[in-house]
């Protein structure tokens, strides 16, 4: 069995951002040369998450909608996570509900998507570099 690893990393330039790194990860498998197997996409920090869904700008913008009303950036008071200095547990919890990470098949070099799925990374408390892990294994 094959191994592949790499990293891939981000910048964001706001706090909240939602990336389609579907073209990158699918970079990866063709660095990678494996055929079969199966690719873990993951978030390297607790504020930060990867989602597979569509890529439609109306959803993204529905999820940091809903997500900010179940957890909303302000007032920072609000979170006794920020007494420690911080002003980011919003972020954790908008993490939690959008999960650490994926993992897709591969059949014959390809990803197996569904219709519409693409990679997403989702960042909560941007503004500094993030990096997010790309796994494959298999032959």
């Amino acid at each position: 069995m094959k191994s592949f690893r790499k990293e891939l990393w981000f910048n964001t330039k706001s706090r909240r951002e939602y990336i389609n790194i579907t073209s990158d990860v699918d970079e990866c498998l063709r660095e990678s040369g494996i055929k079969e197997g199966l690719c873990l996409v993951n978030a390297m920090h607790i504020t930060a998450s990867v989602y597979i869904n569509d890529a439609e700008s109306g959803l993204i913008q529905d999820y940091d909608d809903w997500l900010e009303q179940l957890a909303p950036h302000e007032p920072v008071s609000h979170y006794r996570h920020n007494r420690t200095g911080e002003d980011n547990g919003d972020a954790h919890l908008k993490r939690q509900v959008m999960g650490r990470e994926v993992v897709v098949a591969i059949t014959n070099g390809k990803f197996d998507f569904g219709p519409w799925e693409q990679i997403h990374y989702a960042e909560f408390d941007g503004r500094r570099r993030k990096r997010v892990l790309v796994k494959i294994i298999g032959e």
